[in-house]
């Protein structure tokens, strides 16, 4: 077994140490990123340590707007000062950094059957909290060569939604959406997690709590209350 390069495996452990993992990295010129120049790039997002690690932050309990994007800043902004990098985050737009562009040229995440990004080790459960940008080109490990969903048997993300709305060839219905969370049956969705994540095999790898979902999913649909 090849071991990592040890730029990035220094980082890799003091993402994990902070509550998060490297879920794809680049060289920013051979890939083509957009909107970089130069370096190398390191996506960082929310794996199993996220949940336990945020909850118990001072975001997570201050009651202020955007807690997850608050705790995203203040620690990758802390990764990338420890590292001599500039921190790049997919809100607080527009204009909006380019995520899906650097996550499909990482070769780790993918285009799902469902339009959405599927990642190789967390599934549709994909949350990028952030990205380093070096200004060095750093080695770097090889990174997975083919969708998880060429070998998934049976798609279940396309017939997973209960109302339709998501999945198969038809673009994603977010007025429909809305509608069913708003319903008593869209309970289910917002208090596990949406059914074409939760449906992907993959996703398991993430090791997502139910709490965690809820939050993500109050933060789409805002309209409903707290439980």
């Amino acid at each position: 077994m090849t071991a990592p390069p040890p730029l990035y495996d220094a980082i890799r452990q003091a993402a994990e140490a902070a509550g998060l993992i490297v879920m794809g990295a680049l060289d920013v010129d051979t890939s083509g990123a957009k909107d970089l120049s130069g370096g190398s790039l390191i996506l960082l997002g929310a794996g199993p340590g996220f949940w336990p690690t945020f909850t118990a932050a001072p975001e997570a309990r201050d009651g202020a707007p955007d807690p997850v994007d608050r705790w995203s800043r203040r620690v990758i902004g802390g990764l990338a000062a420890a590292h001599d990098a500039t921190a790049h985050f997919p809100f607080g737009g527009p204009p909006y950094a380019p995520f899906i562009d650097w996550a499909l040229k990482s070769g780790r995440a993918f285009s799902s059957p469902t339009g959405m990004l599927v990642h190789d080790t967390v599934g549709l459960m994909i949350s990028y909290r952030g990205a380093l940008h070096l200004a060095a080109r750093i080695a770097l490990p090889c990174a997975t060569a083919a969708s998880p969903c060429d070998s998934c048997a049976g798609k279940p993300c396309l017939t997973a939604c209960p109302v339709g709305a998501l999945g198969g060839t038809a673009p994603y219905d977010v007025p429909r959406c809305h509608e069913y969370l708003d319903s008593p049956a869209g309970q289910s969705c917002m208090l596990q997690g949406c059914a074409v994540r939760r449906a992907c095999p993959v996703s398991r790898g993430a090791e997502r709590s139910p709490a965690q979902s809820a939050l993500h999913m109050r933060s789409f649909h805002p309209r409903c209350p707290r439980p």
